[in-house]
């Protein structure tokens, strides 16, 4: 190799780092600059409306002109959609994992983990009209009391949108435990069921968790899918069935452009968004201690 070459090579050696710092750089201060824009605006709400009404209220209509800014019917109606996708994603997803870390033949796995993950890149807005149009007509003739708009619709189908994100990423926890764990546990005389449910997905059980806070967070934060199938009406209701609004929806339905800049309508928007996002937080936070309590090292 001729001097001139070492020296390209030698150049973009030392750039590298320095580029790569660079978007780093630019990741965390955009992360910083949101935390910062959601916490001054939140700031102006809280002067306007009590911390502690914000937090007990049961009645969410900022809109009116006697206006009541109590986030809990939001979060119920977050919660019970949040619930009803879990209950659809993750056993889906874990058993999904599970036959293709070790059930599939490899030209199987091949074919099936790509068309999984396909679902993964589908609109969430089509989702949203496949609740709107599909699902939610079949609810309605299975149970008629079922309202147009409805959290079961949309929790359903968030949970089918989500199951490819916790698949994926059950099955690469699974696939990096030793063969070795396998192999001793055949030898002890373990059917392949003992060997999936009892050596594997508790050496993978950090990874696992991890998938399932990362499906469940995806959940929460999911927009369209709420907005077009579980309508917009706030209330304290466990009640799957009726209409509900989430977080994320309120935002949507806000953000429109009909409230005024500046305004305590308008700010609830942020106040939204940083309960949103302590929510996140405290779930990946809780995911990152598991992870490191129960994470196995080979």
């Amino acid at each position: 190799m001729d001097f001139k070459k070492r020296r390209s090579l030698f150049s973009a050696d030392s750039l590298m780092p320095k580029l790569l710092l660079v978007f780093a750089a630019i990741s965390i201060l955009t992360t910083v600059g949101i935390v910062v824009v959601l916490l001054v605006e939140s700031q102006k709400f809280f002067e306007e409306v009590p911390f502690l009404d914000f937090i007990t209220g049961t009645e969410w209509t900022p809109l009116f002109a006697d206006g009541k800014f109590g986030v809990l019917p939001l979060l119920v109606g977050t919660f019970m959609v949040t619930v009803i996708a879990s209950c659809v994603a993750l056993p889906i997803g874990l058993a999904s994992a599970i036959y293709l870390s070790e059930y599939a033949h490899e030209k199987v796995r091949k074919v099936l983990k790509p068309v999984l993950e396909i679902l993964a890149g589908v609109p969430t807005i089509v989702y949203g009209f496949f609740a709107l149009t599909f699902v939610t007509p079949i609810l309605r003739f299975l149970i008629p009391a079922t309202e147009v708009f409805n959290a079961l619709s949309a929790g359903l189908v968030i949970g089918i949108m989500i199951i490819p994100l916790i698949s994926s990423m059950s099955e690469d926890a699974m696939s990096a435990v030793p063969r070795s764990l396998r192999d001793a546990a055949y030898a002890l005389g373990s059917t392949k069921l003992e060997v999936a449910t009892k050596v594997v997905v508790p050496a993978a059980f950090s990874g696992i968790v991890a998938s399932f806070v990362l499906g469940i967070s995806r959940a929460v934060g999911e927009t369209m899918i709420v907005a077009l199938a579980a309508g917009a009406l706030p209330n304290m209701e466990f009640n799957p069935l009726k209409s509900v609004e989430t977080l994320t929806a309120y935002i949507v339905a806000v953000s429109s452009g009909d409230t005024t800049v500046g305004s305590v309508e308008y700010q609830t928007i942020y106040s939204v968004g940083i309960t949103l996002f302590t929510i996140t937080l405290i779930m990946n936070i809780i995911a990152g201690y598991i992870s490191r309590r129960f994470r196995e090292e080979y």
